[in-house]
C-alpha cells in the first residue's frame, strides 16, 4: 500500500494548486467521526458550569454546589440514552475501554478484528481475536467457538470507525450472555445516534456528538462486575471529577443534533457521486451508520488523496484519527479482506449536524478533478 511517499507528479500537482488561489475555497469539515465541532448548547452549558469551580469531591457549599452539576449531567446522560444503570465519568472512550478491559471480573479477553485500536492495545496479546467477514460482519461461528473456550470480556464495536459498519448486537448479547461472558460495546461512533445495546459495559465520549474533547462515560449495567480501586466514581475512577465538561457532555446529548434521516440522505448522496465517478464504495451492502461513509479511489493512494482534498479546503481522513495520522495500512479493511488497491485509495468522509448538501457537492466537484488526475496519472 502505498502511504507516505509522493510521486514527483504528485508533488507538482499539489504545487499547482497551492499556487492558483482560485483553485483554494472556503474550508469544508468532513472528518466529524474523528471530532465534531461543539455545539452552542455545549458551550453554553460548559460556561455557566465553569461558574461553580469548586472540587465536586469537597464538603463545602461551593464544592456541593460542583457536585449537583456533576450528578444533573450523570441523569440527564443516563435519562438521553434510556440507561437505567451506572454512569462512570472519564476522559473518554479509551480510557473506557482500557478501565474495563483491566478490571471486568471475568477471566478471559476477546475482540473483533475490526475493533479501534485501543482495544488490542487494552486487551493485550491473550485476548482471542474474532475475524469479520467481508461485509465486516463478525464471523458468528467464531464467535460461538470463543464462547465455547470459556467466559470473557468480549469487545464488539456498535458501529465501526473506519466504515460505519453496524454490528447486530440485539443477537449477539444474548448468546454472549448466556455462556457466561460480558459485552463490551464500543459505542463512540453511535451513541446519541442510535439505540444503545444491550450490553454489560459501553464506552462513549462527547467529542463525536458536539460535545467537548476530554470526557466519556463508561456505562456499567453491574458494579459487581467491575473491580474497584477506590476514589472518585463510586470508587471506580480516582481523580478531581471535571463537572464543566460533564455538563458539557449532558447539554450535547440532550440536544439530540443528529438528524439520522437527514444523515442518510447526504450519505446516499455521497456515493451515488462517488461511485459515479469512478469510486468504489466500502461495505456497500451491510448495514452502517448514516454519519459515515467509506470510499475508495483505486489507482489512488491515501496519502496522496488526503492532501489533494486539504489543499483543496476538506477536511477529510483515511480511517480512525488515532492510527491514521502514521499512514499505516489499515486492519480494519485488511481484516475484512478489501481488495488491495481499494484499501490503497480508502478515504472516510464523514457527517455532523451541520454538514449540507452544498457541502457534499462541494467535495463532489472535488472528487471528479481528483479522479481524473489519477486516471490521467496511470495513462
Amino acid at each position: 500500500m502505498r502511504c507516505g511517499v509522493l510521486s514527483y507528479i504528485e508533488v507538482a500537482v499539489y504545487g499547482a494548486i497551492r499556487s492558483d488561489p482560485g483553485k483554494m475555497k472556503q474550508r469544508i469539515y468532513l472528518d466529524h467521526a474523528a471530532t465534531t465541532p461543539i455545539i452552542p448548547a455545549a458551550r453554553e452549558a460548559m460556561a455557566q458550569a465553569m461558574e461553580h469551580w469548586a472540587n465536586p469531591s469537597s464538603p463545602h457549599g461551593e464544592g456541593r454546589g460542583a457536585r449537583a452539576i456533576l450528578e444533573q449531567a450523570r441523569a440527564t446522560i443516563a435519562e438521553t440514552l434510556e440507561w437505567r444503570h451506572d454512569v462512570i465519568f472519564t476522559s473518554g472512550a479509551s480510557e473506557s475501554v482500557e478501565i474495563t478491559a483491566k478490571r471486568a471480573k471475568v477471566r478471559g479477553r476477546a475482540h473483533s478484528a475490526t475493533e479501534h485500536p485501543i482495544v488490542s492495545h487494552a486487551f493485550g496479546t491473550d485476548s482471542r481475536k474474532i475475524p469479520v467477514g467481508r461485509d465486516g460482519l463478525i464471523d458468528e461461528k467464531a464467535l460461538d467457538a470463543a464462547l465455547a473456550e470459556g467466559p470473557a470480556l468480549v469487545a464488539i464495536q456498535q458501529v465501526n470507525n473506519e466504515t460505519g459498519v453496524i454490528q447486530p448486537l440485539d443477537r449477539l448479547a444474548p448468546k454472549i450472555r448466556e455462556a457466561g461472558s460480558l459485552l463490551l460495546a464500543d459505542c463512540a461512533q453511535s451513541a446519541g445516534k442510535l439505540p444503545l445495546p444491550d450490553a454489560d459495559f459501553i464506552a462513549a465520549c462527547a467529542h463525536k456528538l458536539g460535545g467537548p474533547p476530554g470526557v466519556g462515560v463508561l456505562l456499567v449495567r453491574d458494579l459487581a462486575t467491575l473491580e474497584p480501586v477506590g476514589g472518585q466514581e463510586k470508587g471506580y475512577r480516582r481523580g478531581t471529577q471535571d463537572a464543566p465538561s460533564a455538563a458539557s457532555f449532558a447539554a450535547a446529548l440532550a440536544a439530540r443534533p443528529y438528524d439520522m434521516e437527514r444523515m442518510a440522505k447526504l450519505r446516499q448522496r455521497l456515493e451515488d457521486g462517488v461511485a459515479a465517478a469512478g469510486g468504489v464504495i466500502v461495505a456497500n451492502a451491510t448495514p452502517r451508520i448514516p454519519t459515515i461513509g467509506s470510499i475508495s479511489l483505486p489507482g489512488a493512494s491515501s496519502a496522496s488523496l488526503l492532501v489533494q482534498f486539504d489543499l483543496a479546503g476538506f477536511a477529510v481522513s483515511a480511517g480512525s484519527a488515532c492510527s491514521s495520522g502514521k499512514m499505516k495500512k489499515s486492519q480494519v479493511l485488511e481484516a475484512m479482506d478489501v481488495p488491495a488497491d481499494v484499501a490503497a485509495g480508502f478515504l472516510r468522509i464523514s457527517f455532523g449536524p451541520a454538514t449540507s448538501e452544498v457541502d457534499v457537492d462541494a467535495f463532489l466537484d472535488e472528487w471528479g478533478r481528483v479522479a481524473a488526475r489519477t486516471s490521467a496519472q496511470a495513462a
